[in-house]
């Protein structure tokens, strides 16, 4: 009798371990795809002074969006800590942000036509559509993995365990309106 108790408990501990193991794996995951996305938003950090700065001789009456994707851009370059679930949430929102206004300003780009045949804008805009294509395959590894994690968190007994060693679920990285609309890139071969 004694044999089979300790079995059990034997047998308890070991799930138990193997569903820790496969938070941390699966938090472990999630955290490399977001940072997977730094890495690409950090691409089009480098894009928008570029952009502003070409941008600002043809859109003078834009000056407050201007002032928006800079300010936003300065808030998700700042640092925040990947193991507390309330600053990468709030991380992966400024991101969200950025990328509506900075879609906002180059879909208001194709507005001017002295600006869209600026050889500068021109580049611009394709970096921006390349960065463009590698966020999204960012966001959507990032969105599996999150997936991935909160099933486990989330579900009975996984549940248990995450909630005792402090394993929560994330936020998955959602596409803004204006994200979705994208920038016609017809309007610039004419």
């Amino acid at each position: 009798m004694e044999y089979i108790l300790l079995a059990i408990i034997v047998l308890i501990a070991v799930a138990g371990y193997s569903t820790y193991v496969k938070l941390i794996k699966l938090r472990n995951q999630a955290l490399e795809a977001l940072s997977g996305i730094d890495v690409q938003m950090q691409k089009r950090f480098d894009l928008v002074p570029n952009v502003l700065r070409v941008a600002r001789r043809f859109m003078e009456h834009e000056k407050d969006l201007f002032t928006e994707v800079a300010a936003l851009r300065s808030k998700v370059m700042e640092g925040y800590d990947k193991n507390k679930p309330t600053e990468v949430n709030s991380h992966v929102q400024a991101m969200q942000s950025l990328s509506d206004k900075f879609g906002q300003l180059m879909i208001n780009v194709e507005s001017y036509p002295d600006l869209r045949s600026d050889k500068a804008i021109m580049e611009a805009m394709h970096t921006y559509h390349e960065v463009e294509s590698h966020i999204s395959a960012s966001r959507r590894f990032y969105n599996t993995s999150v997936i991935d994690l909160n099933n486990v968190v989330q579900i009975f007994p996984s549940s248990v365990i995450a909630n005792m060693v402090g394993v929560r679920a994330m936020e998955l990285f959602k596409a803004q309106e204006q994200a979705r609309e994208g920038v016609n890139a017809e309007a610039f071969l004419y």
